[in-house]
């Protein structure tokens, strides 16, 4: 089930399949919160760390899709997929909006830091923390699709338990 644009959220978006998590919501900053809380509650067995660092980077990507995907004054879906693996938490985020320019995700590389702090840009910093803190990022446009995969490090025997 989806909730639509600007409604909130329904319980039933959320699908549970063994210890995966599936969820569709609409691309509003307050859908991304209520995503992420969501997301955080389902997590709560991890280190808080490992939640942590999945908060931050999913925080990162879905806003990016929110204000760069769809911009300000377009709307749609996002689509997430959460698969517990040996190898850590395998992440799938899928939208219809603009593709990445070039195709391609920022290199992210951090920007120098400015003599005075107040001069500290409010962005930028977004996709140097995917990368630091995800592995085995690849995004790819599917049709009229955006597609990003990526993997979070974990203790995913603790998880299974």
């Amino acid at each position: 089930m989806q909730a639509e644009p600007g409604h909130s959220l329904p319980e039933q978006a959320l699908r549970r399949h063994s210890k995966d998590i599936r969820l569709t919501f609409p691309s509003s900053p307050l859908s991304v919160r209520r995503a992420l809380q969501t997301i955080i509650a389902d997590l709560q067995d991890l280190e808080l760390e490992e939640r942590g660092s999945v908060e931050l980077v999913l925080a990162e990507v879905l806003n990016n899709v929110v204000e760069h995907a769809y911009g300000t004054e377009e709307r749609g879906w996002i689509s997430l997929e959460c698969t517990s693996e040996p190898d850590g938490l395998h992440f799938r985020i899928r939208d219809e909006g603009r593709p990445m320019p070039e195709d391609t995700p920022p290199m992210g590389a951090p920007s120098p830091l400015p003599e005075r702090l107040e001069k500290l840009p409010e962005g930028g910093f977004g996709w140097f923390l995917i990368r630091d803190l995800s592995r085995d990022v690849l995004y790819q446009r599917v049709g009229e699709m955006n597609e990003l995969t990526f993997r979070i490090n974990i203790d995913t025997a603790r998880r299974a338990n």
